[in-house]
């Protein structure tokens, strides 16, 4: 502005036209000024591309900057520990059996795990650990202590141990987790051994299709070495709780500071994870698998999950059948039931077998006799070789049916058991959103399938074997009331000419979403990939809820699954996104393994470090 419309105007009105906020000698501007509003928060990934090169396959590649707040920075995937790499007294991932001893193979060498899934960070008790889960059978966790650079934030691990879970009866297919509010690690136990197809007699389970014995369910009795006497199927399927006790992990070879609980009163399922809510009461739990449902469990006191109501949601379809965002519906919730812990341990121990919950007749046709109610769930086919049943509840059986049968008790009371490999949830406190990520829309979800012969066809959308993200509504009791589509991947054919011949899922999209995390504060919603033929390497995206706009941000190995992406907005002044790449050609492409099992060793890690993001 020239000196002659500076000498017309008062200051005040100049610095107002351009929108400067002018303030006298005391720091308080005139009524008449116009506010400066905060800068809105944003964050960018520089885009990495899809991997077509055999080597661009082989390796682990991530967003080489971030843009924060108008500020970028370098970042990376940056590994914490491979497992079967030792710290300390521990060997990351080492399996070892109720009696304390490692597990070793035929030929004498110990049994190392490569399904590292879910890590969390906890920084408690002046010091900052990470407690990581393996999906094995026996199952794992791991303590480990961390070194923060304090200038650089870099993390890296200084011992590992593992935890104890003798007193549990050990555990079983570690899947993805969450931290609490309260600063705890929240595991799960993914699919939960059908106790019908069990012989009480001899613990040897057989198949759906009546062959025996199943070797996955066997696989467990290298826990108890060898005894399937001793494997019960009603330990296993829980949301299992870890808590940091002190700060010194101890002289042993477990660490002695941590408790382990599993949360009966959460129900047994096909557990991928159980996501606690600000209220710090309420959580809601993913059941992966075919033919499943969506549950919510109220505890009775705040941070406290061993005693309290669960329940399973009914889904009502909204729209018409939808070809691209997989529908829209509301939420009803129905009560199966309260209990406490002790309550439903007490009937485990007890004995209870699954002939002492229901009584069964063969299925024929589309009708049971009268007494029996039809459903139709899963995770897997049962006796038959089907996913549908004819059952009775025997009598006073209702609580063991409610938090040990949970999907098939919850079928019976009329919940939506249709659901198709139900995946990660997570929850946005600033825009009061949950998310959740379907990553196989078919099977129950589609119009009339087959496999629903008795439930009521609540959900019927087209196929999508490429995926769907929905977006929930909850109230102000935290409790969900809407669900729909937000973003799908593209099933996609691609020619013998193409780069990316073999995918079948669109590479500028999803494939088969699995967990997801968001960045509270930036619309951002970060999604990981568990996908096969759909994208030969899986993916973590970055997506904008505001532009709708996906950012490809780190891609994985041949035959790896992208697990644990879960963001920490600031420890100790820096934020992290965590991600561990499972079993490397461990999942397809197992035959590209150039050097053995030193290449299929998984990576526990993280994408960062980023500025403090609260």
């Amino acid at each position: 502005m020239n000196k002659r419309l500076l000498a017309l105007f008062p200051l005040t009105a100049v610095a107002a036209a351009v929108g400067i906020a002018v303030t006298g000698c005391g720091g308080s501007s005139s009524s008449t000024d116009t506010p400066v509003a905060p800068a809105a928060k944003s964050i960018s990934f520089v885009e990495i591309a899809y991997p077509v090169s055999d080597a661009d396959k082989r390796v682990v590649n991530a967003s080489s900057s971030v843009t924060v707040d108008g500020e970028t920075q370098a970042i990376g995937f940056n590994t914490i520990l491979r497992s079967g790499e030792q710290r300390g007294t521990g060997v990351f991932g080492l399996l070892y059996d109720t009696n304390d001893n490692p597990l070793t193979e035929t030929d004498g060498s110990l049994v190392i795990s490569d399904d590292n899934d879910h890590s969390t960070l906890l920084d408690v008790h002046d010091k900052l650990f990470m407690m990581s889960q393996f999906e094995s059978r026996p199952g794992a966790f791991y303590l480990t202590e961390l070194n923060q650079d304090a200038t650089t934030g870099k993390l890296t691990a200084l011992s590992t141990k593992p935890v104890d879970f003798s007193a549990v009866g050990g555990g079983w297919v570690h899947c993805a987790g969450s931290r609490t509010p309260w600063k705890s690690h929240l595991g799960s136990e993914e699919y939960e051994p059908d106790a019908r197809l069990v012989d009480p007699a001899t613990g040897i389970k057989a198949n759906a299709d009546g062959s025996s014995p199943d070797t996955y369910y066997g696989a467990m009795g290298d826990y108890f070495g060898g005894d399937m006497t001793r494997v019960n199927p009603y330990m296993y399927g829980y949301i299992t709780e870890a808590k940091v006790t002190s700060a010194d992990m101890g002289t042993g070879t477990f660490a002695s500071n941590v408790s382990v609980a599993k949360h009966y009163v959460m129900g047994r399922l096909a557990f991928e994870l159980a996501y606690v809510m600000p209220d710090n009461k309420t959580a809601y739990m993913t059941d992966d698998g075919k033919m499943v449902g969506f549950f919510k469990f109220v505890a009775d006191t705040a941070e406290d999950l061993s005693a309290g109501t669960l329940y399973a949601a009914k889904l009502t379809q909204t729209t018409e059948v939808s070809a691209d965002l997989g529908g829209s519906f509301t939420i009803d919730w129905i009560k199966l039931g309260h209990a406490t812990n002790a309550e439903i341990k007490a009937i485990i121990d007890g004995g209870i077998t699954f002939a002492d919950i229901f009584e069964t007749e063969a299925v024929s046709g589309s009708a049971c006799s009268a007494g029996f109610t039809g459903v139709s769930k899963g995770h897997k086919k049962t006796e038959g070789e089907t996913y549908s049943e004819c059952l009775k509840l025997k009598p006073g059986m209702e609580k063991a049916a409610a938090f040990l049968e949970t999907r098939r008790y919850a079928a019976m009371l009329g919940a939506t058991t249709e659901l198709n490999k139900e995946e990660g949830v997570t929850f946005d406190p600033t825009s009061k959103k949950m998310y959740l990520a379907m990553s196989e829309v078919e099977q129950g979800m589609e119009d009339g399938h087959s496999n629903e012969v008795f439930n009521g066809n609540h959900v019927k959308v087209t196929k999508n074997k490429c995926g769907v993200v929905y977006e929930l509504d909850v109230d102000t009791n935290y409790s969900a009331t809407t669900m729909k589509g937000l973003v799908a991947g593209t099933p996609t054919t691609y020619d013998a000419s193409s780069p990316y011949v073999g995918n079948t899922c669109d590479v500028n999209g999803l494939a088969n979403p699995d967990n997801v995390t968001v960045m509270p504060g930036y619309d951002t919603l970060i999604i990981g990939e568990d996908t096969g033929s759909g994208h030969q390497n899986d993916l973590i995206w970055s997506f904008n809820l505001k532009t709708k706009a996906l950012t490809r941000i780190q891609t994985t190995p041949y035959g790896s699954e992208t697990t644990s992406p879960y963001f920490y907005p600031n420890i100790n002044g820096f934020g992290y996104l965590m991600s561990v790449i499972q079993h490397p050609y461990g999942e397809s492409d197992k035959t590209e393994v150039f050097d053995g099992s030193a290449e299929r060793r998984a990576y526990t890690g993280y994408v960062g470090p980023f500025p403090a993001m609260d």
